[in-house]
């Protein structure tokens, strides 16, 4: 799995929708994102909020599992701002 790309590179990148799912707790915010990432056209990117600690590692997992990028993660006032990049 290549590396996670930087907070500064997280920050350019151009998100295609945003999936607010704070305050949910796991498994919600994966369900958020496997919902959203339809939303999304391939090769364009899906940001997903989380104030769940385990949304992060929850969807890189998912990411690779099914063939999507997961390009990192980047912690927001009290929340992550995790990214995924669909690639089908």
């Amino acid at each position: 799995m290549p590396a996670a790309l930087t907070e500064s590179e997280l920050a350019a990148v151009s998100v295609a929708k945003v999936v607010d799912a704070r305050g949910s707790a796991c498994p919600g915010p994966l369900l958020e994102a496997k919902k959203g990432i339809g939303a999304v056209s391939v090769g364009a990117v899906l940001e997903i909020w989380s104030s769940d600690p385990i949304t992060k590692t929850d969807i890189g997992a998912w990411a690779a599992k099914v063939g999507h990028a997961f390009l990192g993660y980047a912690p927001a006032d009290g929340y992550d701002r995790v990214f995924v990049r669909r690639l089908k």
